[in-house]
């Protein structure tokens, strides 16, 4: 008999739950996780708001690059340009990569070396030599000073310069005169035969909108 008592006792300290304490710790199990979800919703939301101006920096990088800003800056008030202008036709011409194109243009401007050549004679260059091309400082200068004298040269008429900065002042003077003597004025999609000039053309205007848009800070648009 005292055996077995030890037994009778642990039994009797082993009571099932009753109803209302099965309950109750099913409210409070119910709590802890409702308040662990809340926590997780949270860092996900601060999380969000923390790196998502570095993801959309990042995906506007890779989507309309920019670099070199404070060049095009310079270069657009020396030459009296508008530096969206200059960022546009450098995204349409390298996406700001420094390359060689397959008909020996080069550099983020893609200047050809007998245009690199013809400018630095026009504008006092005696140093230049080829290779400084591939500097971004020397390569965007020659740009630009072809794009501020091809918009002398058609009097101000964007869609002629750019025209002409993609297939060249002859053939766009050709290209004019033609429409000119039939009393036509000058429009890209009926006067330009080129498929390729079409399109840069209105690349160019295009990307050189989203570039204000985008980037009026970087480009001193807001000055």
């Amino acid at each position: 008999m005292s055996a077995q008592a030890p037994a009778r006792t642990r039994a009797a300290g082993s009571r099932r739950p009753t109803k209302a304490q099965r309950r109750r710790r099913r409210q409070i199990l119910r709590r802890r996780v409702g308040l662990v979800a809340l926590a997780v919703v949270a860092c996900c939301v601060l999380l969000a708001v923390v790196v998502r101006p570095f993801a959309d920096k990042a995906v506007q990088e890779i989507s309309l690059p920019l670099r070199h800003e404070d060049i095009i800056r310079q270069q657009a008030a020396d030459k009296g340009l508008d530096p969206s202008l200059i960022a546009g036709v450098i995204y349409v011409e390298s996406r700001f990569r420094d390359q060689t194109s397959h008909a020996g243009a080069k550099g983020l401007m893609q200047i050809m070396p007998s245009t690199a050549d013809y400018i630095a004679r026009k504008s006092g260059g005696t140093k230049f030599v080829q290779g400084d091309l591939a500097t971004p400082q020397i390569n965007i200068a020659y740009g630009s000073w072809y794009l501020r004298y091809l918009l002398e040269h058609y009097h101000g008429n964007e869609l002629l310069a750019l025209a002409a900065y993609n297939a060249g002042e002859g053939k766009v003077d050709e290209w004019y005169r033609e429409a000119s003597a039939r009393g036509e004025d000058f429009d890209v999609a009926s006067h330009i035969p080129f498929p390729e000039t079409r399109s840069y053309v209105g690349s160019v205007l295009e990307v050189r909108g989203r570039y204000r848009q985008e980037y009026r800070k970087e480009l001193g648009l807001d000055q």
